[in-house]
């Protein structure tokens, strides 16, 4: 059975923006294109009705590219665990309170038992400063936390005799 990886809005909008100028951004961009070019056959990718939520806001051709790559990811519930587990995040701190959506992203892998929280917002989510609070609040609500990370961290190995 393939790890399930929660694929985080930030990395939807990373896999179909026009590459950025920026050159930061744009290595972040080919790094998101050269992951999911492998991830669904490496993982189970999931997401969630909030995630495609944000993926339909803005730019309507944009969010139609946007809805397109999510179109074969299977959608979690978001049900009252993910909520409760949400609010505690907020509540201990360890998601700031204008953060609420990026706790209940974190709610939501977690609460669903999924393996990886895959994104690109490392303000609130993957936050090496911010882990161990988020992993704290998790197992305080009796859940194994997801391990967030970015898409290059759940790379593809290289083998080492190409």
């Amino acid at each position: 059975m393939k790890p399930k990886v929660y694929v985080e809005t930030t990395v939807i909008s990373y896999l179909t923006a026009w590459p950025s100028r920026d050159v930061v951004i744009a290595g972040h961009q080919q790094i998101t294109r050269d992951w999911w070019q492998t991830a669904a056959d490496r993982f189970e990718l999931v997401a969630s009705e909030l995630v495609l939520n944000e993926a339909a806001a803005g730019d309507p051709d944009a969010a139609r590219d946007r809805l397109a790559a999510l179109a074969t990811v299977t959608l979690l519930d978001a049900g009252d665990r993910a909520l409760d587990l949400a609010t505690q995040l907020v509540e201990s701190g360890a998601i700031p309170e204008k953060s609420v959506e990026d706790a209940v992203h974190i709610a939501i892998a977690v609460t669903n038992g999924v393996e990886f929280l895959v994104t690109w917002n490392c303000r609130h989510i993957a936050n090496a400063t911010m882990r161990s609070q988020i992993e704290l609040a998790c197992r305080n609500a009796g859940f194994e936390p997801a391990i967030i990370c970015t898409p290059d961290e759940l790379m593809e190995p290289e083998n080492e005799n190409d």
